[in-house]
């Protein structure tokens, strides 16, 4: 008797245990967050996201550990941070205090390019209506379409409010996308461009005054909220953080801002995204579709920048570098970065960074004032 009592305890225990609980759609995710975790430490793509975003959704896929269930950790961490809005809000102020505005107030015309490249979201917001066989929702199809902004945090705060059932792959797909883009941008950039075009010298860029960069936020953000209100939490956040920065009074929470706080919201904001990674919830035809239609959306936010660049010169007496206009997607300062890259590439004397990070910043602002406009119209 005692040692079928045993046996029954024995078999009580492994029926409890993960091993035996394991489908193979857990063993899927548990690849792709394996997958995660091998571009962040090994790549080097994005990893202060990916790595967060990779375990956490190792944690969630771990059977029976109810780690993302209701009364898990990251069920409380996700609901305080993402789904109240608290995270991505606390990361732009952080973003705000690294970003320096001089070169967008010194060239003011590149936040044209900024403005262009968010063509992508609408392009990709109609065509994910219109995709036969995924019948997305016109608040699903603007989610999927904000990550053509490549602004993680704004395809956060708009996912969290319109779709958050598609949280994981939409996330996924922007922090993945952001990361890609010295791998996406380059072969797009190339064939809008011609060599010719890939050489033009932009003129020197005038110094701007700390006044300038003081009242530039402050004005940017009440522009922006008086017409667009739904904007105001991301543009406000965004402007607050860069005030901290330039005031020349508040080095202490500038660097707080930007150091400290940024780095504990980023990984708690990973984990978050990460516990949305469930198999039952990311293993569908949906998550495929939203892979490729932000893939679309980047590549045409991509090239809307240069061509946008390619048509101001048609009428400008400076001419400006189209390669620039590829950083109007918000990845800051990475998209920069590339269009200097390519600048030298064609003309080892071409330099190209400073100007670069008009059109990039400027394509933040742009993204956030779009989430507002997506926010009012099916919020």
């Amino acid at each position: 008797m005692e040692s079928l009592n045993l046996v029954n305890l024995f078999a009580n225990v492994l029926r409890d245990t993960g091993i035996l609980n394991l489908t193979w759609a857990n063993v899927v995710m548990i690849l792709i967050c394996f997958t995660l975790i091998y571009l962040a430490i090994v790549r080097g793509f994005e990893p202060l996201l990916l790595l967060p975003i990779g375990f956490g959704g190792l944690l969630c896929n771990i059977p029976l550990a109810g780690i993302s269930d209701e009364g898990g950790f990251l069920y409380h961490v996700y609901n305080f941070g993402i789904k109240s809005g608290v995270f991505p809000i606390l990361i732009f102020i952080g973003i705000g205090a690294m970003t320096d505005f001089g070169p967008l107030i010194a060239n003011p015309r590149l936040a044209l390019l900024g403005g262009a490249a968010q063509f992508g979201i609408f392009f990709t917001l109609i065509g994910a209506v219109l995709l036969p066989g995924m019948n997305f929702t016109l608040e699903q199809a603007s989610s999927i379409g904000i990550i053509g902004g490549a602004d993680g945090p704004t395809a956060i705060f708009v996912t969290t409010r319109l779709a958050p059932e598609l949280l994981g792959a939409i996330a996924v797909a922007a922090y993945s996308y952001m990361a890609l883009v010295p791998i996406i941008q380059p072969p797009i950039m190339r064939l809008c461009t011609t060599p010719a075009e890939r050489k033009i010298k932009m003129t020197q860029l005038r110094p701007v005054s700390k006044l300038e960069k003081i009242i530039f936020p402050i004005a940017t953000l009440l522009l922006c909220a008086l017409f667009v209100p739904s904007a105001a939490p991301l543009i406000g956040a965004f402007m607050f953080g860069n005030l901290l920065n330039e005031c020349g009074q508040t080095d202490r929470l500038a660097e707080t801002a930007k150091n400290n706080m940024i780095n504990v919201v980023t990984i708690l904001l990973g984990l978050s995204v990460g516990s949305k990674l469930a198999a039952q919830e990311f293993l569908t035809i949906q998550t495929v579709g939203i892979l490729i239609l932000g893939l679309v959306a980047f590549s045409i936010g991509t090239a809307s920048g240069i061509l946008m660049a390619k048509l101001m010169n048609l009428f400008a007496k400076n001419k400006i570098n189209p390669l620039i206009g590829s950083a109007g997607v918000s990845a800051v300062p990475m998209a920069a970065r590339v269009s200097n890259k390519l600048g030298l590439e064609a003309d080892p004397q071409n330099f190209l960074m400073m100007h670069a990070m008009g059109p990039n910043v400027s394509g933040v602002i742009g993204s956030a004032i779009v989430a507002g406009v997506l926010l009012a119209m099916f919020g």
